[in-house]
């Protein structure tokens, strides 16, 4: 008989792990809230508060908040004063919890479940017929992912990202040709753009209201040195056109990875440099088990990533691809000095840097 990767808990224990799961599940659909009703954001500026009060702060509906607050103190997440019935978000808490902590506040990725259990239906049916569902079907997506990216990314991009390419920061300021493939809202690349007036930056993303909402930013901003454009990435179809081209949590849900690496790997000038930025994990089911966000990983992945890539007719590759086939993949596009980097802010991905033929 097999031995199981993991030792099976008794009956009563499993039992017990399953009621776990429903509260946990519950409250991260409550986290999400807090979250998008800047109720987090409230409490950590406020001494121990009444409900009326913290209604207040946040500008909402008390009897809401009091239904809230109930989850969020029988989760352990905020103290109840029953004496003063007053509620107090600890600043330990607050440190995990608010938009204060980035990049450390959890509860950004808690908009994931709510947004994914918006297609359950559809993804069940997927389950039943195969297929796949497509990104339009995705209420909020971009704007959860430009979040996550402006924690992951954003927030240590100058000081942490670009660093890993040796002499980077000096041509970006001397001046170069860069692309994003997958750009979404484009965060990432207007930083950059404001950062060095000199270079010049291209985003592509196959979502227009991601595109438009970045072409606003850009105007507001008033850079000069950003072209977008709503474009499938799976072919680029460039020729030696760039000095840099980076792809941030974007490869894996491609409907044809292999053909947009090829693409990138043709639209560097040579010696230019790829930079991607993709889920920290194994290629091997066996060496996630002890992962510390495996399950969020693999459900993304079949309730988004995978599934997307299905709905485009493509492979299907999914968000735990894995180092080892990230590797093999980006250098079967052509690629040479392939260097895997990690980053203490971040334990969700790896940074890829490989250099062009």
């Amino acid at each position: 008989m097999c031995t199981p990767v993991l030792e099976r808990p008794t009956n009563d224990a499993f039992a017990d792990r399953m009621i776990d799961l429903l509260n946990d599940g519950a409250l991260t659909l409550m986290v999400s809230i807090g979250h998008r009703t800047g109720l987090f954001d409230a409490m950590a500026e406020l001494a121990p508060a009444t409900s009326g009060e913290i209604a207040a702060a946040a500008r909402l509906n008390e009897r809401y908040v009091r239904e809230w607050l109930g989850a969020m103190v029988s989760g352990d997440i905020v103290h109840y004063y029953p004496e003063a019935a007053t509620y107090h978000l600890p600043p330990e808490h607050a440190a995990a919890l608010t938009r204060n902590a980035t990049p450390n506040n959890v509860a950004v990725f808690a908009q994931y479940i709510s947004l994914l259990g918006q297609v359950e239906d559809r993804v069940v049916e997927c389950f039943r017929r195969g297929g796949g569902v497509p990104y339009s079907a995705y209420p909020r997506f971009h704007e959860v992912m430009a979040e996550d990216s402006g924690q992951t990314v954003v927030a240590a991009l100058i000081d942490d990202i670009l660093p890993l390419v040796p002499g980077l920061v000096e041509a970006l300021t001397d001046g170069i040709d860069v692309l994003d493939v997958g750009c979404g809202r484009a965060r990432a690349l207007l930083l950059l753009a404001r950062t060095f007036p000199n270079s010049r930056f291209t985003g592509y993303d196959l979502s227009s209201e991601a595109i438009d909402e970045a072409r606003a930013e850009a105007r507001a901003l008033g850079l000069a040195n950003v072209r977008l454009a709503v474009r499938d990435v799976t072919e680029l179809g460039e020729a030696a056109a760039y000095d840099l081209i980076t792809a941030f949590d974007a490869v894996h849900d491609q409907a044809r990875p292999d053909a947009l690496l090829r693409g990138i790997a043709a639209a560097l000038r040579p010696g230019g440099t790829f930079l991607m930025q993709d889920i920290q994990a194994s290629s091997h089911l066996h060496n996630n088990v002890d992962h510390p966000i495996g399950p969020f990983l693999y459900t993304i992945s079949c309730m988004h990533c995978m599934t997307v890539s299905l709905a485009a007719e493509g492979v299907g590759l999914g968000a735990v691809w894995g180092e080892e086939k990230a590797v093999e993949m980006v250098r079967d596009a052509g690629f040479r000095h392939i260097a895997v980097h990690r980053l203490p802010h971040d334990f969700q991905n790896n940074y890829y840097v490989a250099t062009a033929a």
